[in-house]
């Protein structure tokens, strides 16, 4: 057990803090939106009811919505697109092991067997992770369009205003007003990240370049 805790510790902590974090927001959520309901005199709603709630879903998508969509734009652009100086970019003008045909190491046993395998599957593989990481953008996108309407309809009934439908959610204002107010924080966020590591060292992280590294040195 302890063996699994070390070799998994990165992952583990993250995910603590993450259940912490949605234990945190589901909580205080539940507060808010109960007050808002008791303020147009609606009963409010029990905590599981909650949990299923538009108010709650529509906030827990839009916030994986902006993370995967940064992820999966780091992780594409940064096939076609370098940085001088930063760590997390691939070395200019030099050799990358990332550039590294894959085929040239199908007859490694130690090699993932896609790898192993060829075609179709080493294809799929060597864009895996982009695809995954689209893939769960596209979902956690959706996940926030249809909760938001559900929101939406639930604040119709209240006030006694018409349903709306999935389109008409997808071409409001509100919808894109936050779907963009994450988008901005999270491209700013990796563009600093960028640039601060240029300059700035993190020692033990391999997120940093070596302490004594010169600025101008590209990835690791």
């Amino acid at each position: 057990m302890k063996q699994f805790a070390r070799d998994n510790g990165l992952v583990l902590t993250l995910l603590a803090m993450f259940a912490i974090s949605l234990i945190g927001q589901a909580v205080s959520g539940w507060h808010a939106y109960s007050e808002e309901l008791s303020q147009h005199r609606q009963p409010a709603l029990l905590f599981g009811q909650y949990l299923t709630s538009g108010h709650f879903l529509s906030a827990l998508f839009e916030n994986w919505e902006s993370e995967f969509l940064q992820m999966a734009a780091y992780v594409l652009l940064t096939v076609f697109l370098f940085q001088k100086g930063s760590p997390e970019s691939r070395k200019i003008d030099e050799h990358n092991p990332q550039d590294d045909i894959p085929a040239s190491a199908s007859r490694k046993r130690s090699s993932p067997w896609p790898v192993r395998k060829g075609g179709l599957y080493l294809w799929v593989y060597s864009h895996s992770l982009g695809i995954a990481l689209g893939l769960l953008f596209l979902g956690s996108f959706l996940g926030h369009l249809y909760a938001s309407n559900r929101l939406a309809n639930d604040e119709a009934v209240r006030h006694g205003g018409p349903l709306h439908a999935v389109g008409d959610t997808l071409g409001s204002a509100e919808f894109w007003f936050e779907s963009f107010q994450n988008w901005q924080s999270e491209f700013l966020s990796v563009a600093v990240l960028l640039l601060l590591s240029i300059y700035l060292r993190e020692k033990g992280s391999p997120e940093s370049k070596p302490v004594m590294a010169p600025h101008a040195e590209t990835g690791h």
